[in-house]
């Protein structure tokens, strides 16, 4: 059938935004409305395995903080919390705190070329998109996506593949059509859920989850000065990720 697009995933795919830019906005957020909460990196780790600020958030109040008691109007807290915290991740990435990972302004350049439609499946919400494509890959390259399916969008958030399935009808594609990309096993979770063969770039926080399934496992999509390493699968020779190793790996 041929690969017609690629599908990515933002947070710890396309740029280390969880540990450089949502765990600080995080932290600074709580000092703004005086909480006593810290996330350090450790602690952040465990809240990774829920997905969503908010779902996140009421996450580590349950299970971290039996000591908080939660005012009336905690929902609002949470929604203000995370209102905020946009706000200072936004400044964060302004401030070119969070770079691309390797491989990624290439991978993306060479797909636009070769004439690959592209999309984005995340649950990060739609102004953390835009503020990180705008700041790290410039003015405008959200238009670069056809499709970018963020945040509130469908109620299931990952490991659900609700996101996946939604830019599939979106895109009016099959999932046979389209390569994921993503780093943690609960995306990986996702995008197979959805039936879409998935590359997985794991980072720091998502080394050593299981990720069994995945087309490939690598440390980055590597760049030509930069070979990325291959944890699970085979690159068939290549030093990184390219158009014409994706569409080797779809017609397969």
């Amino acid at each position: 059938m041929g690969l017609e697009a690629l599908i990515f995933d933002v947070d710890g795919t396309l740029a280390d935004t969880e540990r450089d830019g949502h765990r600080p906005a995080f932290n600074r957020a709580f000092a703004e409305y005086g909480l006593d909460w810290v996330w350090d990196e450790a602690l952040y780790g465990e809240l990774l395995a829920v997905t969503g600020g908010k779902e996140r958030m009421r996450f580590y109040i349950e299970n971290f903080r039996p000591d908080y008691h939660k005012p009336v109007d905690f929902d609002q807290l949470v929604t203000d919390l995370h209102r905020a915290k946009t706000r200072h991740y936004t400044e964060l990435l302004s401030g070119g705190a969070i770079p691309l990972r390797p491989g990624v302004r290439r991978l993306l350049e060479e797909a636009r070329a070769s004439g690959l439609r592209l999309a984005i499946a995340t649950t990060t919400t739609p102004d953390n998109v835009t503020a990180l494509l705008r700041y790290s890959l410039g003015e405008g390259t959200e238009n670069w996506f056809e499709v970018i399916a963020a945040g509130d969008i469908v109620p299931a958030k990952k490991p659900a593949p609700d996101i996946y399935v939604w830019a599939l009808q979106a895109l009016n594609l099959k999932p046979e059509q389209c390569l994921a990309f993503e780093d943690s096993e609960n995306g990986l979770k996702s995008s197979l859920g959805a039936g879409i063969a998935t590359v997985v770039t794991v980072n720091g926080y998502s080394a050593g989850q299981c990720f069994d399934g995945a087309l490939v496992v690598l440390s980055d999509l590597g760049e030509p000065n930069a070979p990325c390493e291959v944890l699970q699968g085979q690159l068939n020779g290549n030093a990184l990720v390219d158009v014409g190793l994706l569409k080797a790996w779809s017609d397969c």
